[in-house]
């Protein structure tokens, strides 16, 4: 054999060796804390967003052989809750989201947007039989509160303000979470406050453009959430609240006053709910500019929405409540045939 093969060949066989000697290295434990480290994989998730989150999470060292491990092996990654560490290797974090029975500790809720917080506390106290009156009780204590604000960068003194019914309105995000069976109440809160502040810091480049705080950006957004369906729509209400802002108007939204009333959509208002004043009813004229707090938890699309109103030209709209179809205009009297028309 010649000299330069036996070299090639040499060369190719250290290659890899190395190789196997990294790809081995790579799968061992990060360190030796074994602090857990609670670590949860929503339904849906990639495999590559998983182990860039335990990337992250500093609990594995290498992102490329854990990926080349999941395939090798075939994991299949399962949701749910799982308590990890750094002083376990890569295999044994991965084989763990292979072999997890979920339906052993977690419990699946999804949370509809549009929805108001104590339909959200209902459904927790029905999951867990927990008791709902408590739970309010909890969610509106002032010191727990304040815990809170100082936790999350989003939260202010504005959700403390009196006249609020229910202070983390509009704050939870709807989606569909993971929780463990024998949770606590503020385990689910504070998770599902997480997922929020990680929509908002997404958006934040466009909140800091805007010159928004972030409770009237959630009020803005839950009003949209409650008076459209489309997107094309969302945009166009959101810029009839900002030109009514703008001008000073009161802005005139059923929605609000359903809420100021604590009625639900497919009830009646009454004159004495339309015309009763409270900080929520923007149909009583006495209510100048948003009310007091969002009326509803609203979907990532109205948050967008709320950032990014239509570019066109309204200060009316009427919503047909049977066909879903809204009709703008910035013209008064056609606004008064829609409502004869479609009332």
């Amino acid at each position: 054999m010649k000299k330069g093969v036996i070299i090639g060949v040499i060369i190719l066989l250290i290659s890899i060796g190395a190789t196997f000697a990294w790809y081995f290295t790579s799968l061992n434990k990060v360190s030796n804390d074994s602090t857990p480290i609670d670590f949860t994989i929503e339904k849906g998730t990639s495999s590559k967003k998983v182990i860039n989150d335990l990337y992250d999470a500093g609990l594995i060292k290498s992102k490329m052989a854990s990926l080349i491990y999941v395939k090798l092996n075939k994991i299949n990654i399962k949701a749910s809750i799982y308590t990890l560490n750094k002083s376990m290797s890569t295999q044994e974090i991965l084989n763990l989201f292979h072999n997890c029975s979920t339906s052993n500790n977690t419990l699946s809720i999804t949370f509809v947007e549009g929805k108001r917080l104590e339909e959200y506390i209902t459904t927790i106290a029905s999951t867990y039989n927990w008791d709902k009156e408590e739970l309010l009780k909890k969610i509106n204590d002032k010191d727990y509160l304040r815990s809170l604000i100082n936790k999350y960068w989003f939260l202010d003194e504005s959700i403390l303000n009196e006249d609020i019914y229910y202070a983390l309105e509009g704050y939870l995000y709807p989606d569909t979470y993971e929780f463990y069976k024998d949770t606590e109440f503020t385990s689910i809160i504070e998770k599902m406050l997480d997922q929020m502040g990680a929509k908002l810091n997404d958006l934040k480049a466009q909140i800091t453009e805007k010159d928004l705080s972030i409770h009237d950006l959630l009020t803005i957004s839950s009003i949209v959430e409650k008076e459209a369906i489309t997107d094309i729509d969302r945009s166009k209400v959101s810029q009839v609240i900002y030109k009514r802002l703008n001008l000073k108007m009161n802005l005139g939204m059923d929605v609000t006053t359903y809420y100021g009333a604590k009625k639900d959509l497919k009830e009646t208002l009454t004159i004495a709910d339309i015309n009763n004043v409270n900080p929520y009813n923007t149909r009583s004229n006495v209510v100048i500019g948003l009310p007091i707090g969002p009326i509803c938890s609203p979907s990532l699309n109205s948050l967008k929405a709320s950032l990014n109103p239509a570019d066109t030209d309204y200060t009316y709209f009427f919503a047909d409540i049977k066909t879903g179809i809204i009709y703008f205009t910035d013209n008064y009297e056609e606004f008064l045939n829609y409502k004869k028309n479609f009332s």
